[in-house]
């Protein structure tokens, strides 16, 4: 028998907070956070971190791991979640890998390795330049020839991600999309149920555009100020995040207030439409409308696939 775990996916803002924690509840589970944004401390409303009150004593890993300003790979995540795994499956208790990270949770449940053996110090110098002179968009449309799956997965502002997709293709002749691929690539030691929530999407671009205005109303501003103070600076990796780019634009003075808020909306729709791309990429992947099932009915399901399969 292999090990479960429940991964519940899904784009920002569809509710998988609230229904994790009912399922941890019900299934004794643990969380593991797949999100690129919750590992980092002091970025709170910004990030639309978990509370410790809406955690109702669940345990949850790999939120709140590192400061602003580390550099944090998939191989970090890889590695610190398969221990934050083994430490839940050695109390007993199920593993339920939570988030919108595509990428974090293909490392813990996919037969995938990451390694830095293939490097060109000069090519990633010489992209590195193309950016800083052409802009992001500039390398990011060099991957639409080469990898257009990549092109459209990668946020053209993940720099560092768009700089290795290249540096793939180009020390390796392959796609960077192409070892996401095969029945190889999904093997693994654990049986994996995989539940992605979705719902219309005008109603959750009208839900992702409500939370924008109450992380606003609970403070982003004064979080990003409180950064910009400790020296957090923009060109960060951690302050290359929907939200907190954005607000510092308007801190630097280059865009106004609405501006700001208006980018941090269109930037949080296109990373949903993104998210649910890769999900639908991915044959493990069982998508439950919110529109048709109630979130009883979700839970429902879930509990009976776990329990009887």
């Amino acid at each position: 028998m292999k090990q479960k775990i429940l991964v519940l996916g899904g784009p920002t803002a569809v509710g998988k907070t609230e229904l994790s924690i009912k399922l941890a509840e019900k299934l004794n589970g643990e969380i593991i956070s797949a999100d690129s944004m919750q590992i980092y401390k002091q970025m709170d409303i910004g990030s639309a971190k978990i509370t410790k009150e809406e955690m109702r004593d669940v345990k949850h890993h790999m939120i709140d791991i590192i400061s602003p300003e580390q550099e944090f790979s998939v191989a970090d995540f890889k590695e610190l979640g398969e221990k934050s795994l083994k430490e839940i499956i050695n109390k007993g208790k199920l593993p339920m890998i939570v988030g919108g990270t595509g990428l974090y949770i293909n490392s813990l449940t996919c037969n995938v390795t990451f390694t830095e053996s293939e490097k060109d110090e000069e090519y990633r110098a010489h992209l590195e330049n193309l950016a800083n002179e052409n802009g992001n968009n500039y390398i990011h449309a060099m991957l639409k020839e080469i990898d257009s799956i990549s092109f459209n997965s990668i946020h053209p502002n993940n720099r560092k991600r768009v700089i290795r997709a290249l540096e793939v293709f180009k020390t390796t002749g392959k796609p960077f999309s192409s070892y996401n691929a095969g029945d190889e690539f999904y093997r693994t030691d654990y049986d994996v149920f995989y539940y992605v929530l979705t719902m219309d999407r005008e109603k959750l671009y009208n839900r992702i555009n409500q939370r924008v205005d109450i992380m606003i109303n609970r403070g982003l501003i004064d979080e990003c100020i409180e950064l910009k103070k400790l020296g957090y600076t923009s060109d960060m990796q951690s302050m290359q995040g929907i939200g907190y780019k954005e607000i510092l634009y308007y801190l630097e003075e280059k865009i106004s207030l609405e501006e700001s808020i208006n980018l941090i909306k269109q930037g949080s729709r296109n990373y949903a439409k993104r998210q649910l791309t890769w999900f639908r990429r991915d044959p493990r992947c069982i998508f439950l409308d919110k529109d048709k099932l109630s979130d009883e009915e979700i839970l429902a399901k879930i509990i009976d696939d776990i329990s009887n399969k």
